[in-house]
């Protein structure tokens, strides 16, 4: 059967498929818009689209149907290999361009991403499980707000670091998570472009999408050919990337377990590394605290993203006088939450974004199970089909056990309390990570006090997971080290004289 050639833009809604007569079939979502997604996609390498050097690809599932979405690439060290090779070619002319020039061209990125917000909004809820809210709302907006920023800086860096003279790392190896793919994207090229590097770029393999559909908007705004390259795959692919010689600097966002691979791999190398790791978040909620408000951000550090976030905040202490009314709160908010359809806007818990995943999340259930520890999750259905968690919560969690101490990505809380603010410190900091928290409390110099305190990269203070591109954000201990986003992002990208 011949294939039928892809739907124009206008005409595409996912998932798709050709009938026996050629033609694409669509069937209906909630969500309108219609993204132009094609059946496969190459690597993007020296400016055009190409056929992988082994010729493999695999398949992208929409992890909330379990259908598939599109074919991708699957890249060998030879495409890798080809890529860094075209970065390095392009890096002499895109590091001599004039800086307002590069900054023009991060601009036009960051307008396409806004024309194109509902489009890839679509694309990225199909291809990750979150909820199409989230994505229309948060994800693609921010992902353009960091080309915008950072455009901004490109013509600017003798003034970000007075004195000194900034230039470009060279050819950057970037490893992004599945769990925000496209701000992901932003937070890694954008910067790197501004200070003059050429990049190669490696989505996750359950999220290539929206980036590959990036690397269409740098064929539309006529980005220079080799500036920006990206080769999809699994792990094998990244570790290509890490090892290939070519490269001046790595970028990794991901797991711990994953990074100290790379750290020990690029050990008593030249190449620069960043990364930015795992969490085990501690959200503090004090007696003093708006408990309504507080609930709230419980529900937005754990919940949001079906807990897929590496700052979530995944360990509750409340101090011990409000406990019980907290929880109260907390059960009939989680209550609320609805879990289904992410392409529909009134869902707030959407998939699962794997089926390794989801088993991952069940074994951590059946171990704090097993732990003591008193187990409560949101009543009602999810769909038979596809990768569902409905939001959980442990109470009585003791520190000493697997669900309060390791990472589970899910949707899942540990609650645990405690008397004093000392008591909360010291417990918020009994752990190996140290990248987030959160304080409620309507003391500020309780805050204040608390936050000095805390090890941790970010803190958040009567809010949660809030983010801005000109706000830095990284973690200590095994959370990583290098920051991304502000003038500490724009840092990791160059070299001083």
């Amino acid at each position: 059967m011949t294939t039928a050639p892809s739907p124009s833009r206008a005409e595409v809604i996912a998932p798709a498929t050709i009938d026996a007569s050629g033609l694409w079939e669509y069937a209906p979502a909630p969500e309108s818009v219609r993204p132009a997604i094609k059946p496969r996609y190459g690597h993007y390498i020296g400016g055009t689209f190409v056929e992988p050097i082994e010729g493999k690809h695999f398949t992208s599932f929409n992890p909330a149907t379990e259908e598939p979405v599109t074919e991708v690439a699957e890249g060998s060290a030879a495409d890798v290999a080809r890529a860094v090779e075209a970065a390095r070619e392009a890096l002499p002319a895109w590091s001599a361009l004039p800086a307002i020039e590069r900054g023009k061209y991060i601009f036009r990125i960051a307008r396409r991403i806004q024309e194109m917000g509902r489009e890839l909004a679509v694309a990225e809820t199909m291809d990750g499980g979150k909820p199409i809210r989230e994505s229309r709302d948060v994800d693609i907006p921010l992902a353009a707000q960091y080309f915008f920023y950072n455009a901004g800086w490109a013509d600017k860096l003798p003034y970000a670091f007075a004195g000194r003279n900034p230039k470009p790392v060279g050819v950057c190896g970037q490893i992004i998570p599945w769990n925000f793919p496209l701000l992901m994207a932003a937070w890694k090229l954008a910067p790197a472009l501004a200070c003059g590097n050429t990049c190669v770029l490696k989505p996750a393999e359950t999220t290539p999408l929206t980036a590959l559909m990036l690397a269409e908007i740098f064929d539309e705004i006529e980005l220079p050919a080799g500036v920006v390259n990206i080769v999809t795959g699994a792990g094998d692919t990244g570790e290509a990337l890490v090892n290939q010689p070519g490269v001046d600097k790595i970028a990794f966002t991901g797991s711990t377990s994953v990074g100290k691979k790379i750290a020990t791999a690029l050990a008593g190398s030249s190449k620069k590394l960043t990364l930015e790791l795992g969490g085990k978040s501690p959200n503090i909620i004090f007696e003093d605290a708006s408990i309504d408000q507080a609930v709230e951000g419980i529900v937005q550090g754990i919940y949001f993203n079906q807990g897929h976030v590496c700052c979530a905040g995944s360990r509750v202490f409340v101090q011990e006088g409000i406990k019980d009314e907290v929880v109260s709160k907390l059960k009939r908010r989680m209550g609320q939450l609805r879990v289904g359809d992410p392409l529909d806007k009134n869902t707030d818990i959407g998939a699962i974004n794997s089926e390794d995943q989801l088993a991952t999340i069940d074994r951590y259930l059946e171990c704090g199970m097993q732990g003591g520890s008193d187990f409560w999750q949101a009543p009602g259905e999810v769909p038979e089909q596809g990768h569902w968690c409905k939001p959980c919560l442990f109470e009585n969690v003791q520190p000493s056990e697997v669900i309060a101490r390791e990472e589970i990505f899910g949707p899942v809380l540990a609650v645990m309390t405690f008397r004093t603010p000392k008591e909360a410190i010291q417990r918020a900091n009994n752990t190996p990570y140290g990248l987030a928290a959160g304080i409620w409390t309507d003391k500020g110099s309780k805050i204040f006090d608390t936050a000095s305190k805390l090890k941790a990269g970010v803190v958040w203070l009567n809010t949660y997971n809030k983010f801005d591109a000109a706000s830095p954000f990284g973690g200590f201990k095994e959370s990583g080290f290098g920051r991304e986003g502000g003038l500490h992002g724009l840092r990791a990208y160059t070299n001083l004289d």
